[in-house]
């Protein structure tokens, strides 16, 4: 085999049949070429297309995006009303609090009142700004009113906009890890048409514009891009730089964004730990990411801390040991040190730092694990939701269809065999390979693959136990399957497995992509939609026009959402779950729904000054596929009022279900309630001030 070996200042590559380390450096002999090699302008070209392209898929997918939304909604064409009734759950809270914002005097005066708010709740100030993660509304309305965009575009059509256009940089950092990590920008387009095909499965888009995942998720795939550029080996200083200011830019900005943020960025940390225990990758590059998530209660409070404690220990010891039998010893007893130590440590802190917020997904999770049984109806009731729920056959399926699935199950198991074979030569003592060639075939000795492997294993861990993991989950396959199919290097690295010539699969590839993306991207847009929902106008028409402005209602969490953006008026409760209060006033509004008597409900309700209540038919009569997870079932096991035996169930309430009894407008419902609106989706009644008892 032929060696290429440099010689003298002039760094020439010349052609001998020894190893280079035999001879000394000598001065080149050969004459300069006549013609200069073209790579660093081909790269240069490449670097500019690959770039243009990323830009470009962004830029149209956040237009196909804002197409699709005004097709399925028809939103020009709609009264303020109707576009505000688009926004679902805890997107209208979020929406509404943004209209908040421009209504006041000034910004300072508006984030005051946000941080001091008294007219949301009934009996109740909260800082809404740290309580619901306002800073995308705040940062919508700066820029809104600072750019003068009021003479020129609605805040609808801002707000919306600025989704979308984070959506755009989405794709395009997918765009952009793929590129990286397979060499080839045709690697990002195909990322793309995955995604797009996908969309039910990859964004939340369709059904919460507003959600907190639509505005965090860019900026955890633009950290995850700029991770996988400073993972990589032999990255110049100024590049490796840079891709560190863009990593912790990112990283800070999505904690900002999103208060479930941590629990991320520690899956993340987990997968970077295992990374640099294995020694795939350099230990300072690991402990300086680590760092940047250390700063708040929330994650010191979390497992993201201590590893970090371990960084000198570790180094110190396989420094002595390096090469021997102790070493590869000690990689394993060192993990098990870290993670057993680390779980104590957190136990620990919990005990000194006042931590409750979001305590409650903890005890979601251990039930939903089987560690524990509950009776409380917010958590059987948040399990309940489809979010936490196993995913689906037809998940799967969608992914099958568009041959996502397949692909990545393939790539997939390359990458993990061949980082296996790297792991095993690195325990046996061989010498990190940091200039693996192509023709090496050892895709597996790459830290930025390596780390792709163990983050997208972990999270397909979670997606298979919550199925709104999925959108965190499904994008991460699209990126990984096309780097796959279009790296050269995972090809070559299963063909000399298999001992065959390499074929490259990029064309059969671009082809499949250009087939796919506009046929896809024609028939969605092609599909008119509309959305309608006459009975939640009604009622919200009525409230504005006939409710005092002094009136509170209350009602279901996600309806109160709606009642609070479209009509301004004060609510008993919100879709919100992260403040044990919050929890406590949704069960305790829930319970219209209940086997309770009309003056437990009276006192229920009067406790938190309601003047209104709403009862809403889809729950009172709700015909669930789930058994068990229906409002007024959980209400009933949380209750005492029914169990379940056998398949049978045995009730042993006295009363009837509220919900049901107060529309038969007979004693003693009528002495405390006074039907005032209906429609046939809901019912609306006045809470009498003064008790008339009739017969």
């Amino acid at each position: 085999m032929d060696f290429f070996c440099a010689g003298g200042s002039g760094e020439q590559e010349t052609s001998v049949s020894r190893p280079c380390e035999q001879f000394p450096a000598l001065p080149s002999i050969l004459p300069p070429s006549p013609h200069p090699p073209k790579r660093g302008r081909s790269w240069h070209w490449k670097l500019f297309f690959g770039c243009l392209a990323a830009v470009i898929s962004g830029m149209m997918y956040a237009m196909y995006l804002s197409t699709y939304h005004e097709r399925k909604f028809w939103f020009s064409g709609r009264p303020e009303l109707e576009r505000e009734i688009t926004f679902q759950g805890d997107g209208a809270i979020y929406y509404s609090f943004y209209k908040d914002l421009l209504r006041a005097p000034s910004f300072k005066r508006g984030v005051n009142q946000l941080t001091h708010d008294n007219r949301t709740l009934s009996l109740k100030t909260m800082n809404v700004v740290r309580q619901m993660t306002l800073y995308p509304e705040l940062i919508a309305s700066l820029l809104y009113q600072a750019s003068g965009s009021e003479e020129v575009i609605e805040p609808v059509y801002f707000y919306i906009g600025i989704v979308f256009g984070l959506q755009g940089i989405y794709v395009t950092a997918l765009f952009v890890t793929s590129w990286l990590m397979s060499g080839t920008w045709l690697a990002g387009m195909l990322t793309v048409v995955w995604f797009i095909i996908n969309r039910a499965d990859t964004t939340k888009i369709d059904y919460s514009i507003p959600s907190r995942e639509n505005w965090a998720l860019p900026y955890f795939a633009c950290q995850v891009a700029a991770l996988t550029g400073y993972l990589k080996n032999n990255i110049n200083p100024s590049a490796e730089r840079f891709c560190y200011l863009l990593v912790s830019a990112s990283t800070y900005t999505f904690m900002m964004m999103w208060e479930y943020s941590h629990y991320l960025l520690f899956v993340q940390a987990v997968s970077l730990f295992l990374l640099d225990t294995v020694g795939f990758t350099q230990t300072e590059k690991v402990f300086r990411h680590l760092k940047l998530t250390n700063f708040n209660t929330i994650l010191i409070a979390s497992l993201l801390l201590f590893p970090s404690l371990f960084r000198d220990i570790k180094s110190k010891l396989f420094f002595f040991c390096k090469g021997t039998l102790l070493s590869r010893m000690l990689k394993v007893i060192y993990f098990y040190l870290v993670f057993t130590i680390t779980v104590t440590l957190n136990f620990v802190v919990k005990t000194f730092i006042p931590h409750k917020e979001n305590e409650y997904l903890m005890k979601v999770l251990e039930v939903k694990l089987g560690l524990n049984i509950t009776k409380n109806f917010t958590i059987n009731w948040l399990l309940c939701q489809e979010s936490l729920q196993a995913p689906s056959q037809d998940f799967f399926l969608r992914l099958t269809q568009s041959s996502l699935l397949p692909f990545y199950i393939l790539v997939l198991i390359i990458c993990l065999v061949s980082v296996g074979q790297a792991t095993f030569r690195r325990i046996s003592g061989e010498p990190v390979n940091d200039t693996a060639k192509l023709e090496g075939g050892r895709i597996g000795e790459r830290p930025e693959v390596v780390y792709h492997v163990l983050h997208t294993l972990s999270l397909g861990l979670l997606a298979m136990m919550m199925e709104g993991m999925k959108y965190v989950w499904t994008p991460y396959v699209c990126m990984i399957a096309a780097f796959g199919v279009c790296s050269p290097e995972l090809w070559m690295t299963l063909f000399k497995w298999l001992r065959l010539k390499a074929v490259h699969p990029i064309l059969l590839v671009s082809s499949y992509s250009v087939i796919c993306f506009p046929t896809v991207h024609s028939l969605e847009l092609s599909e008119l939609q509309e959305f309608y929902d006459p009975d939640t106008v009604g009622l919200m028409t009525w409230i504005k026009r006939q409710a005092p402005i002094a009136a509170v209602f209350a009602g279901s969490p996600q309806l109160m959402g709606t009642v609070k953006l479209c009509t301004g008026w004060m609510v008993t409760n919100l879709p919100l779950y992260n403040e044990e209060d919050l929890q406590k006033r949704n069960e305790n509004i829930f319970q219209i729904y209940s086997k309770r008597s009309a003056e437990e409900i009276y006192k229920i309700l009067t406790s938190y000054k309601a003047t209104y209540l709403v009862i809403e038919d889809s729950i009172c009569n709700e015909v669930g596929p789930v058994r068990g997870c229906r409002v007024k079932d959980l209400l009933d096991i949380a209750n005492g009022h029914v169990y379940y035996e056998e398949n049978d169930s045995y009730g042993y309430s006295k009363y009837g279900r509220f919900c049901q009894e107060i529309k038969m407008n007979y004693s003693p419902y009528v002495n405390y309630f006074t039907r005032v609106y209906w429609n046939r989706s809901y019912y609306v009644y006045k809470i009498n001030t003064v008790i008339s008892f009739q017969s």
